[in-house]
């Protein structure tokens, strides 16, 4: 597996990878709009060519605000989104960012593990957040 910056060429499988990992996914145009952007980053992970997984963070005055943090289903389990993460906590420091913080479902307890184990806590509760299913969205910090 080789994690690195997304590319114009990866944008199909990238949104479509959302399309299977989320019920309101970002659309291509969304995650084309990354790479014009000077404060966001995204990664994918790429096995054989394919892209299996993937996350992003924008830097909002020191802030980073991790988003689409996603594995194809049939490779999740293996250590994917940690390693994704752990990039782009270290590529994200580079970018200026102190802190960082996230949404996730409140009933996702396997991403839950995932952040609680590189060290983000439970901040918050937004209400209702998710759709298809309605559902809570647990506010997630990482602070240094």
């Amino acid at each position: 597996m080789i994690i690195g910056s997304l590319e114009r060429r990866d944008i199909d499988q990238v949104s479509a990878l959302a399309a299977r990992c989320f019920s309101t996914p970002w659309s291509a145009k969304a995650f084309g709009e990354l790479l014009e952007d000077e404060n966001s980053l995204f990664l994918v992970a790429r096995e054989g060519g394919e892209v299996i997984g993937g996350c992003g963070v924008t830097n909002i005055l020191g802030d980073g605000e991790i988003n689409n943090v996603m594995v194809e289903a049939s490779r999740r389990g293996r250590g994917i989104a940690t390693r994704l993460l752990g990039e782009l906590l270290a590529r994200g420091l580079k970018m200026g960012i102190r802190q960082y913080t996230l949404e996730v479902r409140a009933g996702n307890l396997p991403a839950l593990r995932v952040y609680e184990k590189l060290g983000f806590v439970r901040e918050g509760i937004r209400p209702g957040f998710y759709e298809k299913p309605r559902e809570d969205a647990l506010i997630l910090w990482k602070r240094q």
